[in-house]
């Protein structure tokens, strides 16, 4: 991990477009990113779709930190990170690839890498649907079911297409006032006494149930109830300020 001046660095090259500054806050993030998705393994999507999206929530987050907000960047980044993956969940946007496919892909590759080592040149979509029995549109697809990019900012294979880099067509539709609240609501938690923020942390950070909390503090379930709603009471004016 970067220290918080060699962040900050990284982080004014990024916003200011340099790509290799991004590529390098992403590289040394990588163990951030883990630990965020292992919370999400098993629910249907597999490890190296869960890291592409943490890696779009990063660079989400590199794009509306601002130095003004007073945090540091990962506190700001983790739930951006968070919330890609999970709204990906939410609307069940499986990227999945069968099993079947991915052979498909496999056996497509080591012909293409056959084919050039003897002719010098890859073989034409044309050829690899006549030697594979496929249409050329099956054929583009089974490809790039299997491609996941080196990089985010790597240069697309079709000449064709209008965007040049993948980072182009990452879709953006995140709110600013959404991303101003989670600020706001972290502030607010950072000013609550430890026993009050443990109980947010364990409630609402770790998936813990009130009874589940409950033995962890030491308490009784309901007094966790009584104190977590008058926790939300005073976050619900925090926010409405």
């Amino acid at each position: 991990m970067l220290n918080e001046r060699e962040t900050l660095d990284y982080l004014r090259k990024a916003k200011a477009g340099d790509n290799g500054a991004k590529e390098q806050l992403l590289l040394h993030n990588a163990s951030l990113l883990k630990s965020i998705l292992k919370r999400y393994l098993g629910k249907g999507v597999e490890y190296d779709d869960l890291f592409q999206l943490a890696s779009i929530g990063f660079l989400k987050a590199i794009a509306g930190f601002d130095e003004s907000f007073g945090v540091k960047f990962s506190t700001y980044a983790v739930p951006m990170i968070a919330g890609e993956i999970k709204r990906f969940l939410r609307d069940d946007g499986s990227i999945k690839v069968s099993r079947a496919l991915k052979q498909s892909a496999r056996e497509m590759n080591r012909f293409i890498e056959s084919y050039s080592s003897e002719h010098g040149q890859q073989p034409s979509v044309k050829t690899l649907a006549q030697v594979f029995s496929m249409e050329e549109s099956e054929v583009v697809f089974t490809l790039g079911s299997a491609r996941m990019p080196i990089s985010i900012y790597e240069q697309s294979d079709y000449k064709d297409e209008k965007s040049t880099v993948l980072a182009d067509k990452i879709p953006s539709k995140d709110d600013q006032d959404e991303m101003i609240e989670r600020m706001l609501l972290r502030s607010a938690i950072e000013r609550l006494p430890d026993r009050e923020k443990r109980i947010v942390v364990l409630r609402y950070f770790r998936d813990m149930t009130q009874s589940e909390v409950a033995r962890q503090i030491g308490v009784s379930q309901v007094q966790i109830s009584r104190i977590e709603n008058k926790i939300m009471q005073e976050f619900r004016k925090e926010l409405s300020v």
